[in-house]
């Protein structure tokens, strides 16, 4: 993604955060995705970005009831059937929950970005090394015969 797109996201990923809803922490976090889609023509590999939208975090007094805005934001592109890999921009570095949140989909680009323009490029991989995910869960299938 070209530096002048990123900025662009940053600069209106900022505007979601007055709609947080952050009584007890009063810590307000905005999350925004940018969805694309690739289109292959010969050996090339078009890139087209196509669609930003932009999350808040939600708490609730039990506090494990709120919801992060990137759990949030990841939810809704699954929820629109969204599966090519999104460009994240998170106005903080991630909680916990949220890094494995993020690990559940494709490795894509994460940035961490500041009130004042300033962010940081990652990878879900370097947020959460080392991490537990889909792939740990695979079984062996057993064949049983049904024999009477």
């Amino acid at each position: 993604m070209g530096y002048q797109k990123m900025r662009q996201l940053i600069r209106k990923s900022l505007e979601a955060r007055k709609f947080a809803y952050c009584p007890y922490s009063n810590f307000r976090v905005r999350a925004a995705l940018l969805k694309h889609t690739q289109v292959r023509q010969s050996t090339l590999i078009l890139t087209f970005y196509y669609s930003s939208t932009f999350f808040c975090n939600v708490e609730n007094a039990c506090f494990n009831l709120g919801i992060c805005a990137e759990r949030t934001a990841i939810s809704k592109a699954i929820s629109e059937g969204y599966q090519c890999p999104l460009v994240q921009c998170v106005s903080t570095s991630p909680c916990g929950g949220c890094r494995q949140f993020m690990r559940l989909g494709a490795n894509w680009d994460v940035y961490l970005s500041k009130p004042d323009g300033s962010y940081v490029e990652m990878s879900v991989e370097e947020l959460l090394p080392a991490s537990f995910g889909p792939e740990d869960l695979e079984m062996k299938k057993v064949n049983i015969r049904n024999e009477s």
